[in-house]
This record gives C-alpha cells, structure tokens and sequence, in this order.
C-alpha cells in the first residue's frame, strides 16, 4: 500500500505531517506482521488498517490513533520493537496508548470472566487515556464485522465477549450507531432465523412506514416553510437487536412493536447551542400544535444533556388511530454527536474542532472512571435464550436460559451430574437448585450416596439433564420393580392363584397407575397391600366392574362434538381457506410449513408462491418487487396432513449417523421420504446428511430438529 492508498483510506483528511506519522507506522506494522493471515488467506495487516479506518472516520479521531492501532499491532506480536530507536521516535502519548492496548489485549476471557464492570476497571488501570476505550471498540468492531473469518471455536466466545463487554461500554459513552451495529451482528450469529425473519419484515412494512411519515408531515410542510426552518426529515426504524428485545420483554411479535421506527427531524443551522435549542423548540411546538402528545414521555436532553454529549428532544404523539409515535427533534449537529460520538463536532463543519473533540473526550474518560457499575439497562436477561458459564478452568459451556447448578454437572459429565449434591458459585457455596447466569465461574461438589430423585426433572431445564435424569429413574424403577414382580409371583405360587394380562390390567386402573412397572414397584414398597389384591382377584364382582366401565366409556364417545368454527373473513390471503380460483403452491427454495411466519408472491405463471419470512431469498422479493407482495397466513387448521420440506444434516466423525438420525426422527408425527448421505472435506463436518421430510406442522418439525441435533457427532442441523 503506497501513501496515496493510505491517504484515501482517511477519506484525505490528513495534513502532509500527520500523514507522514501514518506512513511510518504503518510501514512498522506491514513489516512486523509480514507472512501473518487472516481466515480468509488475506494478509493480518487488513485488521490494523480495518480499525484505524473506524477510529478515524466513523468515530471521528486524528491521526494519532490511526498511528497508535499500528504501533500496538506491530509490537503486540514483536515486544522487542518496544526497545527499537524508530519506535522510541514516535510521541510519548501515542507510544503509551499502544502499550496500554498490549495490556488490555493480554487479558483472558477467564480472567475476567466477561464481568464489564471488571473489565472497565482494567482498562482504567492500564490507562486514564480515553482513546484507548474507542479504539478498542473500533477494533472489536472490526472483528465482529469479520466473525466469519475466525475459527468456529473462538467465534462464540467473540460474540458473548462483545455482547457483555463492549456493548455496553459502547452504550455508556455513546457511541449508539457503533453499538447497534455489533448488536444486529450478535443476533444475526446467535439467532440467525429471528434476525432474517425481524430484517425481512422491516422491509416488508418500509413502504407503510414512507406513506406514515408523509402523512405526519403534511400538515406542518406550511407552517415550517413559513417559519424558515430548513431541515431533513428521517425515519429512524430500530435496529433488529432492539426490536427483539421488545418482543421477548412485552411477549408481543412483530406487529405489536409500535415503536419500531420514530420520525426525526434534522434541522440545519449554525452550531451554536442558543440557536439550535430555540429551533428545536419551535419545531416542538409546531408538532405539539398539530397532534396530541404524551406529557409523562416528554424527553428534553436539550437542557441538560446526557452525560455522554447526547442532545435531543423526544415527545411521543397519537398519530394513525391513537397509535404512539415517536417524533425526535435535533440539529445536524447534535445529529452527528448522537450517531458518531462527540469527536465527530469536527466534521461538521468539514475542519477540525479541537475544542469540540477534547470536551467528548473528557466526558469519555469521566464516565469510564465512574466508580459504579454500568447501568446498561437494555442488556437482556436471556441473551440468545442461553446462558455463558466458565468452569473453574476458564472452559465456556453453553446451557438453556434458566438453567440450574444441576443443568451445569451434566453438561459437564453424566455421572457428575448423578452424583451432584450442591456447588460453588463464584466461590459461593449454593444448592442444585441455584439458578446460573452469563458470566458465572461454576463448580461441582459430588457425593457418592447421591441419587436423583422424581423432583429433579422440576429442578433441571436442559433436555440432556432431563433425559439423564429420567433414564436413571426408569433404571431404579425396573430395579425396584422386577422385586415387587417377584414378591407378587410368589404368593401367587402360595396361594395357587394365577394373575391374566386383563387381571393386571384391571388392578393398574383401580390403584390409577399409569404402567405395569408402576404397579409392581408399589407392590414393592408395600404401598399396594398384597393381600387387597388377593382379596380382588377372588371377587365375583371384577366383570361386572369391568361391564360399568365399558359402559361408562361408551357413553363419553357419544358426547357430540362441536363443528370446527368457520374461518374469519378477512382481506388477507388466508391458505387452506376458501379461496375461490386463486391457486398457490409452497416454495421449493424454503418449503414452508404450516405454522411458519409466511408471506406470498405473486408469480406469473404459478398463482401465489408462500414463502418463509425468513427464506434466503426473501430479501430479494421484497425489496426487488414490492408490488408482487401478498399478505398471507394459514388457515387456523391444516387442511393438509403433512408438508414437504428438506433438512441438512452436518455431522463429523467416521462412522455415518443415518440410522440413529431416521431413529430420532421416527419419535415424532414425521415420515422420512427420502436420504442421501455426501461426503465433505472439511475439520469439523466430514458427512453431510440430505434429509427430505413429511411434517404436520412446525412445532412437529422444531421437535424433530431437536432430536436430531441431540444424535451424537451431529455438529448443526439447517432447514
């Protein structure tokens, strides 16, 4: 890369001196991690460059730390360069930024066990630059807008770091573009379906969202214009990490969301705050003039703005059938503050304000070394519906949201989890019942006269504690029935008696026993009195119960049952309905199921195609041919007995897994039509199974999926 490359990469922002600096530390960096590649065989130096370009143009810093990334780059990896005359030649302040990024970089996940508050103190400790926090965020950043290219093994753990670590901090100093970003890209990793389903249908409705937006501002174009206000008018729509976290927070989906987009005036003028402040309100009354708004939502970050430089003004109002939104009023300038920090001032105005930039920059380093703990308050309870714990050896293991002390000892070893009586909790000593959330170091305590009991199924969450858990008890139950079977063969030999199947049968519905095993183990606790079942046996009253029973059977089948209701009129294609001469068929590319989020597509020669909201090409349709959308949904009963659809099954190891995968599958209401099985070279999947599947519905085929994915050496399983 020559000097004009770099100089286009800062957007040509730098003067002859400072680019000068860039060069030289570039050059450093370039030859230090010469030979080094990334996951996509393109050279390491892309990632130093990739974060200087962030820090420099999205966040808004100088030259100085686009040379700090490089200098920390080169002797992050050679230490010896630290000692080196043409490292010495660089500024003391930039020299120390870099080797308080060493520091940082050489912290464990394990030692901090992904605690932010922990992890903002070491910071603060390595340094009291705030520039050392941004660009490290630049640099998280980066690696998250590259996840794919790191190995599978370290992906996971870069993606709960940067949920629980840097998010926040992001957050906290304000940097809310940034930080949306690598929250989208966190929930686009952990939960890829609900990220394309949410994505997609912000699409779908972008076209609603325009009309709203011109009814709004209609009525205000006049007045406005008469007023000599310029200003741009915006649809600020929530990021899809956000409205996730509405929909799990208030158990609504997508629809329900009324906020998922507010309108936001941008008004130009001169950066001085007396006149900014007096359009903002003049606006605000405009608004407030025109439609009924919301007192106790009224947020005036005008007159005292957040700690972190955030200035606006947010008032909700009835709009559209008294439904809220959300109408946000700032200047260009505050604008630019909120979207990219406060050390972007300076590019307001195309030079630059040192002024400007030294104010965000203490506020930075004044929230960083606050003493209390970030207050992140949209950080969720049940990140991804998982949690993230550490053994004491630092090894991250990943279990259901909710799940227990128990859940963890299975996780770890069956039997660890059968002889489980209690644990250690970040040194705590706690019960098997402890709930654990992300971010706790867990230990097991055994005993060895540990048992599981019928009430550990109501403590344990995950699937593979809960099926341990009922294997042991079904293997104490055959024990301890096979001696109540054998203690009932016995006096039945003494009394020269015999026992028919329709005997025991009798005998389970008379003690309300739900199976044979049941009984027998009762027999053997004594908690059926044999000598009551003798006495039984002898009646000459057992046929005529067994008649009143037939009896009573016969009548409850004739108990009528009520026709299904009719469908609901409605102008939304409903499938399965009436429908007259409309034809429709399932797509091919992402075979719908009855019960999948769906919305149809109106083909030329095929009538209607129903696709998955979350189809791979349903981005495409959307934006590509709008006007070809059909809103659509399922009648509330399948007139179909099953649908087609196609699974991927990824496995490792050498021996094929096809017969304990069609084993798992034939547990639920679905039927195999057909299997191929392929090879592939790859480290972590060496077969691929092509599984093609008659379903009911989706909660049948999310079961089976389960299933499947539970099958030993089976990695992933994609629809």
């Amino acid at each position: 890369m020559d000097r004009n490359d770099l100089k286009s990469i800062f957007d040509g922002d730098f003067n002859e001196n400072e680019l000068d600096l860039v060069e030289k530390a570039y050059r450093m960096a370039e030859q230090a991690l010469d030979g080094m590649k990334r996951g996509n065989d393109a050279p390491f130096i892309t990632h130093p460059v990739g974060v200087a370009k962030i820090v420099c143009n999205e966040i808004g810093m100088n030259a100085d730390c686009a040379v700090a990334v490089f200098l920390h780059e080169a002797t992050r990896f050679h230490p010896e360069i630290l000692e080196r005359e043409d490292f010495l030649s660089f500024p003391q302040d930039i020299r120390n930024i870099a080797v308080s990024l060493n520091r940082i970089a050489s912290i464990r996940p394990k030692d901090t066990r992904l605690e932010a508050d922990t992890y903002r103190r070491l910071i603060i400790s390595y340094s009291h630059d705030p520039r050392v926090t941004l660009i490290k965020l630049a640099d998280r950043l980066e690696v998250m807008r590259n996840i794919k290219l790191l190995p599978k093994s370290s992906r996971e753990m870069k993606v709960v770091e940067t949920q629980l670590l840097y998010v926040p901090i992001a957050h906290q100093i304000g940097l809310y573009s940034l930080k949306g970003e690598m929250e989208d890209i966190y929930l686009k990793y952990t939960e890829p379906s609900i990220y394309n389903s949410i994505t997609n249908k912000l699409r779908l409705t972008a076209r609603d969202r325009e009309a709203r937006m011109s009814r709004f501002i209609e009525p205000l174009k006049q007045r406005l214009s008469d007023a000599g206000i310029h200003y741009q008018l915006k649809a600020r729509t929530k990021t899809a990490y956000s409205i996730w976290r509405k929909m799990v927070k208030q158990d609504v989906p997508f629809e329900k969301v009324y906020d998922v987009y507010a309108i936001r005036f941008i008004i130009d003028c001169e950066p001085d705050r007396e006149v900014e402040h007096a359009l903002c309100w003049n606006v605000f009354s405009y608004v407030t003039s025109e439609y009924k708004y919301d007192t106790s939502r009224l947020r005036d970050w005008l007159s005292k703005p957040k700690p972190n430089g955030y200035e606006s003004l947010h008032v909700t109002i009835e709009f559209d059938d008294k439904v809220p939104l959300e109408v946000q009023i700032r200047t260009r300038r505050m604008d630019i503050v909120a979207e990219s920090g406060g050390a972007s001032h300076w590019s307001y105005k195309g030079v630059r304000m040192e002024q400007y930039m030294q104010e965000w920059l203490s506020s930075v380093r004044n929230v960083m070394s606050q003493q209390e703990k970030f207050s992140y308050s949209d950080m969720p309870d049940n990140i991804g519906n998982d949690v993230f714990v550490y053994t004491p050896s630092g090894e991250l293991k990943q279990l259901r949201y909710g799940a227990t002390l128990l859940d963890f000892a299975f996780a770890i070893h069956t039997n660890i989890g059968l002889k489980c009586s209690g644990g250690l909790v970040n040194g705590k000593l706690v019960s098997i019942r402890e709930k654990l959330t992300t971010g706790d170091v867990v230990e097991v305590v055994t005993n060895k006269n540990q048992k599981p009991n019928p009430g550990w199924l109501d403590i344990a969450v995950t699937s593979k504690a809960r099926t341990k858990i009922r294997q042991k008890l079904a293997e104490e139950e055959f024990k301890k029935a096979a001696e109540g079977k054998e203690l009932m063969a016995r006096r039945l030999k003494n009394w020269k008696m015999e026992m028919s199947d329709e005997d025991l049968g009798a005998l389970i519905k008379k003690y309300s026993m739900k199976s044979i095993n049941e009984f027998y183990c009762a027999v053997a606790e004594n908690a059926v009195d044999i000598y009551e079942v003798k006495s039984y046996l002898s009646s000459k009253d057992r046929e005529q119960e067994a008649r009143q029973q037939h009896l009573s059977k016969e009548k409850a089948e004739e108990t009528p049952v009520k026709a299904n209701e009719k469908e609901p009129k409605s102008d939304v294609l409903v499938i399965g309905g009436n429908i007259g001469n409309i034809g429709y068929r399932m797509a091919k590319c992402c075979h719908p199921v009855f019960g999948d989020d769906v919305f149809g597509f109106i083909s030329v020669r095929d009538g209607i195609t129903i696709h998955r909201v979350s189809c791979p090409n349903a981005a495409r349709l959307i934006e590509k041919y709008p006007y070809r959308i059909q809103r659509v949904r399922w009648s509330s009963n399948s007139l179909s007995n099953s649908f087609q659809t196609t699974l991927r099954v990824l496995c490792r190891g050498e021996k094929r897994l096809g017969a304990p995968v069609m084993e798992a599958v034939s547990q639920y209401k679905a039927s195999v039509r057909s299997m191929v099985i392929n090879e592939r070279n790859s480290r972590d999947v060496t077969h691929e199974i092509e599984l093609k599947l008659s379903v009911p519905n989706n909660l049948e085929l999310d079961k089976v999926i389960s299933a499947i994915k539970k099958v030993k050496d089976v990695t992933n399983v994609l629809r």
